[in-house]
């Protein structure tokens, strides 16, 4: 069955695509949700012409996306989780975790727009996140146990403090030996 979309479905396509889907599921889901409509010669007409006259507004929505994309560039998530003695998670780290850690460093994501599989394992990952037909950003997600250090980023300030405390010990020692003399 020939179907346009009027809207982006994650894994079928995105708005005013035309796609195959079986008969069924077209008229028992898509149809009735008005998440699409029967791809008449008629209907193909009327989104040509529709997509002439949006091209405009698409071009902007795609620069959009481009510029939203450049702001996720370079982003690197460090996830903290509860894990058993074998490195299986108690759950998983999944989109919506994603999106949240996301959150926490001020980038606005919504969940439905990340792909990825369940994590259930620590270990390094991809995370998707489709902001627009032809933009896509890959996010990479580290998963650690919780109260593990996140790796390279914390470790130097750690040793700095450290350092800092040896010289305040010291410097005692040093004030005390020239008040004995």
């Amino acid at each position: 069955m020939e179907l346009i979309l009027k809207e982006d479905i994650i894994g079928l396509g995105f708005k005013n695509d035309i796609i195959n889907v079986k008969s069924g599921y077209g008229r028992n889901y898509l149809i009735p949700q008005g998440k699409a409509v029967i791809a008449s010669p008629s209907a193909k007409k009327v989104l040509a012409e529709n997509l002439k006259q949006q091209a405009h507004k698409l071009a902007a929505q795609k620069a959009a996306a481009e510029e939203k994309a450049a702001t996720l560039q370079g982003v690197t998530l460090c996830i903290a989780a509860k894990v058993s003695a074998t490195g299986q998670l108690y759950g998983s780290v999944n989109a919506a975790t994603v999106a949240e850690e996301l959150q926490k460093q001020g980038k606005d994501v919504d969940r439905k727009i990340i792909t990825m599989r369940d994590i259930k394992k620590v270990g390094e990952y991809v995370a998707l996140v489709h902001l627009h037909k032809e933009v896509t950003v890959e996010i990479p997600v580290t998963v650690v146990a919780e109260g593990v250090e996140a790796p390279a980023a914390e470790e130097a300030p750690v040793e700095a403090p450290v350092a800092e405390a040896q010289e305040v010990e010291a410097a005692p020692a040093e004030e005390e030996a020239p008040a004995a003399e």
